[in-house]
């Protein structure tokens, strides 16, 4: 259900639900780590979409606009740089992993930037191939936190 009040809005009202990926038949560490970055890619754009209408914000291009902030590769660099100290061994491999990997990088952000926003996709994605829901959820709680101690132009509020 949706909450139209933002002060309202609980971490249990804010939680994705699991949808099993259809059958994959390898375990975590054999999948190539982009599509694993791939995968939360979608995951944490997902979830942002439903944390602001669960904010109250009710107009697509509104929505639209703050959901480009929460996951352009600098926001999403600086949420990983955060979290560094918080992570777990397997999560720090992860993201040692995502942040290692080859691939191509847009123009308009540095190659470390990129590197870093691929490491925080995979490890958001590694949370949803393994079900690991509860610490995506608990992280994903703390993320307007971590971007209201961001300087001004990293996100529009």
């Amino acid at each position: 259900m949706l909450n139209k009040q933002s002060k309202g809005t609980t971490r249990e009202e804010n939680k994705l639900t699991y949808y099993p990926p259809a059958k994959i038949n390898k375990k975590w560490q054999d999948i190539n780590i982009l599509l694993l970055a791939y995968l939360g890619d979608g995951v944490y754009e997902l979830w942002v979409r439903q944390h602001l209408i669960e904010q109250g914000l009710a107009k697509v291009d509104e929505i639209h606009k703050k959901t480009i902030n929460y996951v352009q590769a600098k926001t999403q660099a600086a949420i990983l740089k955060e979290l560094m100290a918080d992570l777990d061994e397997t999560e720090t491999s992860v993201v040692l992993r995502g942040r290692n990997a080859k691939g191509h990088y847009p123009r308009n952000v540095s190659v470390v930037t990129y590197r870093h926003a691929t490491a925080f996709e995979a490890l958001v994605g590694y949370w949803y191939l393994t079900g690991n829901l509860e610490r995506m959820n608990d992280i994903f709680s703390r993320i307007d936190d971590i971007l209201g101690k961001l300087p001004a132009g990293n996100i529009d509020s």
